[in-house]
């Protein structure tokens, strides 16, 4: 018990050591590419010359094709150095340390000089890894074993977005779907400790800035009315990152796709510069309403096509906030229309359900999605019920026409 106690602590601290050091990897990048030192990556961009987008999407596409061409080649000629994803790990395979070590730098860089995929399964990846390792070390059960893999998972993932208790719940709904004392336990020591550990360089404050959002008739409505819209707007995404993915470069031709792609956004972020990154400028674009409903569904548009196009680049990573995003886009224009039939309430409440729900159908993991919104945005009880039943008219339409979840790519 005493050793088993132990090993827990220190998966929870090595996976907020790694998710230190990922934020800090890729501030440190975006800083240096775009040349700015305070302030968000969306003021960052605005204030670096435009061209500065394209060059950084450039030298990203280059950097990302030749990186994971030769990381792949690699695992083809030798099985035991192909890159292994956390689900893989969760059921028994070992995770090789140097590629994925590399695997998780590479999304890094990539998403540090602006490519449209998200970051977090560099963190689940590396807290994954030191989970296997020490397992094996400890000379732990295979239950045990794969219940620490899975519970390091989430806590990288709690530590890079200080979400202890979404990081926790995480690994116990998607990567574990197994509710006990076996589990609970160690998935929220965790993450709590993986969280605390990362807040000597993480901030503390939220990732987004919303106001309190009061209860109000108008969105408990809408809420019903509009999540299995979003559901069926939440598996075309599903569906088109697997369609994506699937058609990847297999091969040589990354060396050329990916570079290809990475410009393209990069052209096209001359004019949408929200459209760069893991999906947290869109976010907050559409979870303020700071600018009109018509323009952040053309960004949501565009970023959509951005991120669908990166994972058909061949590019590795994760799909969570930029399905947030997203589905905040699509909340806040549906709840534009809505506000023509039934105004008086806040946009920035649509937007909020919207990517709570369109998360929830990506993930297929409902209470996930819930906790995580609820812990990004800082929400106080009020809007609970009503992202609740948005989340479940989304999910109902989810599991009727799609049973797979997107939660990243290896």
């Amino acid at each position: 018990m005493i050793r088993l106690v132990v090993v827990t602590a220190l998966v929870g601290i090595g996976a907020g050591v790694g998710g230190g050091l990922v934020y800090l990897g890729l501030h440190s990048i975006q800083h240096l590419a775009f040349g700015y030192s305070e302030g968000t990556f969306l003021e960052g961009l605005l204030d670096a010359p435009p061209v500065n987008r394209v060059v950084a999407l450039v030298v990203a596409g280059v950097v990302g094709g030749f990186g994971w061409y030769f990381l792949r080649a690699w695992g083809r000629r030798r099985a035991d150095h192909a890159v292994v994803s956390v689900e893989a790990a969760v059921g028994g395979k070992r995770m090789p340390a140097l590629v994925t070590m590399l695997n998780a730098a590479l999304q890094v860089v990539i998403v540090g000089l602006g490519a449209s995929i998200g970051r977090e399964v560099a963190p689940r990846e590396v807290a994954a890894w030191w989970a296997s390792w020490l397992s094996d070390r400890a000379g732990v059960s295979a239950r045990e074993r794969r219940i620490l893999v899975a519970c390091g998972a989430g806590a990288g993932l709690a530590a890079v977005y200080n979400v202890p208790f979404g990081g926790a719940v995480f690994a116990i709904e998607i990567l574990l779907a197994e509710i006990s004392f076996a589990t609970v336990l160690p998935a929220l020591a965790t993450s709590a400790i993986a969280a605390l550990v990362a807040r000597l360089v993480v901030p503390a404050n939220p990732l987004y800035l919303v106001e309190q959002i009061p209860l109000r008739p108008q969105i408990v409505v809408w809420a019903i009315v509009a999540g299995p819209i979003i559901g069926f707007a939440a598996v075309g995404f599903v569906r088109l990152t697997r369609l994506a993915q699937n058609h990847r470069p297999k091969s040589w031709g990354i060396l050329i796709v990916m570079p290809l792609v990475f410009a393209a956004v990069g052209v096209a972020s001359l004019w949408l510069p929200a459209i760069l990154g893991n999906g947290r400028s869109l976010g907050q674009l559409a979870l303020s309403a700071s600018l009109p409903v018509v323009v952040i569904l053309v960004i949501t548009l565009v970023k959509t096509a951005a991120t669908v196009g990166t994972i058909g680049a061949g590019a590795a990573g994760g799909t969570l906030t930029p399905a947030l995003a997203i589905g905040a886009g699509a909340g806040l224009a549906l709840g534009g229309v809505w506000q023509l039939v039934w105004p008086g309430e806040p946009l920035a409440a649509f937007a909020l359900l919207g990517a709570a729900a369109f998360l929830a159908v990506s993930m297929r993991a409902p209470l996930t999605a819930l906790l995580l919104v609820m812990e990004f945005t800082n929400q106080g009880p009020d809007m609970l019920a009503p992202i609740m039943l948005c989340i479940a008219g989304a999910v109902a339409v989810g599991y009727v026409l799609e049973r797979g979840r997107v939660t990243g790519v290896a």
